[in-house]
C-alpha cells in the first residue's frame, strides 16, 4: 500500500491505495499528523498508483470536478459495501436522509445499521457520506466534524448564495 498526503481547505487528506484501487481517503487537522517530517505537502513526489486520486481530489476542491472516476477498493462487510454503493448514487449537490437511504437499501427498519455503515465509510468525499442528513434536514452525525459536513454541502450546492451587498 502506498500513502500520499494533500493539503485541502478542510485539513490534511491522507490517501492510501495500491494497484487494486484507493482504499482510504481520510482527513485530519494539520496538528493531528504526528510524523510531520514524513509529510511532503510541498513535494510533488506522489506514488504513481495514487496520482489520479490526488489529481481528482485537488480538482474537486478547485470546483473543477463533481465526481470521481479512479478505482476504489474499500475494505468492509458486505452490508457496508452495499450502503457505500448506495451513497455513490446520491448526485453531486443533492442530499438524502438516513430514512430515504434505508428505504433505498430495502429495509426502513435498518436505519441505524445504515447510519453505522455510513459512519464507517473509509473514502471521505469520494463516497459521499456527507450528503446524508437527518429526516428533518439537520446535519447529523459526521465523523469528520459537522463543520466539515456543512462546508462540503455548501461547496457542492449548485445554487451558491449571492451577496446582495
Amino acid at each position: 500500500m502506498e500513502t500520499a498526503y494533500i493539503k485541502t481547505p478542510l485539513g490534511i487528506a491522507k490517501i492510501i491505495g495500491d494497484e487494486k484501487g484507493i482504499s482510504v481517503v481520510s482527513v485530519s487537522d494539520e496538528g493531528e499528523i504526528c510524523s510531520a517530517s514524513s509529510l511532503s505537502l510541498g513535494s510533488t513526489i506522489i506514488p504513481i498508483v495514487l496520482q489520479e486520486a490526488v489529481l481528482q481530489l485537488n480538482e474537486y476542491f478547485e470546483e473543477k470536478r463533481t465526481d470521481f472516476t479512479f478505482k476504489l477498493n474499500p475494505s468492509g462487510t458486505e452490508f457496508q459495501q452495499k450502503v457505500w454503493k448506495g451513497l455513490l448514487e446520491i448526485p453531486f449537490g443533492k442530499t438524502m436522509s438516513y430514512m430515504e437511504l434505508s428505504k433505498k437499501m430495502g429495509d426502513v427498519k435498518a436505519i441505524r445499521a445504515v447510519a453505522s455503515a455510513n459512519g464507517k465509510n473509509p473514502l471521505w468525499i469520494v463516497v459521499p457520506c456527507h450528503r446524508v442528513i437527518g429526516t428533518n434536514g439537520s446535519l447529523t452525525g459526521y465523523a469528520g466534524g459537522l463543520w466539515r459536513k456543512k462546508w462540503l454541502l455548501e461547496h457542492e450546492n449548485p445554487a451558491k448564495q449571492q451577496s446582495l451587498l
